[in-house]
């Protein structure tokens, strides 16, 4: 009898130990992420370096900033990288200037407005993501447009010569299209403007079928495929600096997230051009782009 109940003892300590949250229960984080390339890169590095820590990692990437924001709120991501000026001017509809375009005003009222909502900004990198109009060097040359106040001075006079190519998003966002046509005073004629998935941007003004394309600045096809970005002389476009955004009660759980992800502060605008390319022109996977700098900077084996 007392073999038996030894037996059992150590049974329920066994059971109670191998029960206890901290040894059964997962580290497990679902990364959201927007539909273009960078996001691809940053969700999976994120997700190498989140699981050579232990934690099991969902990927939720693919759609559009107002849905990844929602789905961050409600709880269906726990983790994304939001840009300082997506946050500012979409988000939080701030119109200031002098905000916006200032990389540290613009992530400190972004950080203080979501600590408000439960959300925690993580170290911001230097990456600047900005929104570009690109045109094909020759054409550009031809035309002499080298600013977008030469473009609109250039549609002003010629309304229906150039067919501009770009996303839905960008067409209506308060940083995009229809705000810029306004701040540079010129109009586009609608059958002029093409509307379409963001990779596509590109190729159809590789190939001839747009003349001016929205852009982000640390994409690889630019020098690739031969474009020029056309200068903002006028100052309209935020600064873009992309940081890992947190539920508030996901970091209270698992602290240790912000010190796994801060090695990805050093990438550099450079850094996130190769990586784009590395994809989008040199065809390599998101996994195997993301694994290699990675790698490359010893901070995964």
């Amino acid at each position: 009898m007392k073999m038996f109940m030894k037996t059992l003892l150590c049974f329920c300590f066994l059971l109670t130990t191998l029960c206890s949250p901290g040894l059964t229960q997962a580290k497990h984080l679902t990364i959201g992420g927007k539909n273009f390339t960078e996001q691809y890169i940053l969700a999976e590095m994120a997700k190498l370096l989140l699981k050579q820590a232990g934690f099991e990692v969902t990927l939720k990437t693919g759609v559009g900033s107002t849905v990844l924001r929602r789905s961050l709120e409600r709880g269906q991501v726990d983790l994304c990288f939001e840009y300082t000026g997506t946050a500012y001017t979409v988000y939080f509809k701030g119109k200031d200037r002098a905000v916006m375009t200032d990389p540290e005003k613009v992530f400190a009222v972004v950080k203080a407005a979501d600590a408000q909502r439960g959300l925690v900004w993580l170290p911001r990198m230097e990456v600047n993501s900005t929104y570009t109009l690109l045109m094909p060097r020759q054409r550009a040359g031809d035309l002499g447009i080298s600013t977008i106040s030469e473009l609109a001075g250039y549609v002003k006079g010629h309304p229906d010569a150039l067919i501009f190519g770009m996303n839905a998003e960008f067409w209506g966002r308060p940083d995009g299209f229809r705000n810029l046509m306004k701040a540079y005073r010129f109009r586009v004629p609608s059958q002029n403007i093409k509307k379409m998935a963001t990779g596509l941007t590109y190729t159809a003004l590789k190939e001839g079928e747009t003349d001016v394309s929205m852009g982000f600045s640390t994409d690889g096809r630019i020098a690739a495929w031969g474009f020029v970005e056309l200068a903002d002389d006028q100052k309209f476009f935020p600064v873009y600096n992309p940081a890992p955004v947190v539920r508030k009660e996901i970091l209270e759980r698992y602290p240790d997230i912000a010190q796994i992800l801060l090695p990805l502060t050093r990438l550099s605008t450079k850094d996130m051009q190769a990586l784009n390319k590395s994809v989008d022109v040199d065809k390599k996977s998101v996994h195997q782009t993301a694994r290699d700098w990675l790698t490359s900077q010893g901070l995964i084996h």
